[in-house]
């Protein structure tokens, strides 16, 4: 390899070494945010699915609608309410977080 291409080479290699050495606390932050982004995300979206609806919904697959009394929700639905609630909350904060993150 000639001396140029060789020059031109190890410049390449170490600019993109020391993206990721320079800046490992933003990018592994990044890393970790993005990854708790998409778990928040998808136990937002399996939440909301277990929510029985008018005809039923994925919650009567595991039991949700054989216990359904006359007087109102049972314990098990408003926990499931809450949790839904607080992952939603999760999910919009760390949407907010996310924008702010990477757009510096």
């Amino acid at each position: 390899m000639p001396a140029a291409v060789a020059s031109r080479h190890l410049n390449r290699s170490r600019s993109a070494h020391s993206r990721w050495r320079g800046g490992s606390l933003s990018s592994a932050m990044d890393v970790v945010l993005g990854i708790l982004y998409l778990i928040i995300g998808v136990v937002t979206v399996v939440l909301v699915l277990l929510h029985s609806g008018r005809g039923g919904g994925l919650s009567d697959m595991f039991g949700g609608g054989l216990g359904a009394t006359a007087a109102g929700s049972t314990s098990v639905e408003r926990n499931l309410d809450r949790l839904t609630v607080v992952f939603g909350l999760l999910f919009a904060m760390f949407t907010i977080i996310m924008a702010f993150v990477l757009d510096s």
